[in-house]
């Protein structure tokens, strides 16, 4: 959040919401459960952070080198996508 913050100069907030209460409201609003079952695995297990690092896997499958989070804000930042409509 705060890279894409920085990128767009806008003030951007982060609330974070615990996997519970986020696994409910999706099921209150109807996701079914074996996709509400595999969010909680991704938030809870695969995004812990231990996949952080960058590594050559992704130029082996894309056939680039990999970019860092703050190269892909600026970039995208600079499309106006993140701007705040008048």
């Amino acid at each position: 959040m705060a890279e894409i913050a920085v990128a767009a100069n806008r003030r951007i907030a982060y609330q974070p919401v615990p996997i519970d209460d986020f696994a409910a409201q999706l099921k209150a609003d109807g996701v079914p459960d074996d996709y509400v079952a595999l969010i909680r695995y991704l938030f809870s297990s695969v995004l812990d952070g231990r996949n952080s690092s960058m590594t050559s896997d992704v130029e082996r499958v894309l056939g680039r080198p990999p970019r860092d989070f703050a190269v892909y804000a600026r970039e995208t930042a600079a499309t106006g996508v993140w701007s705040i409509a008048a």
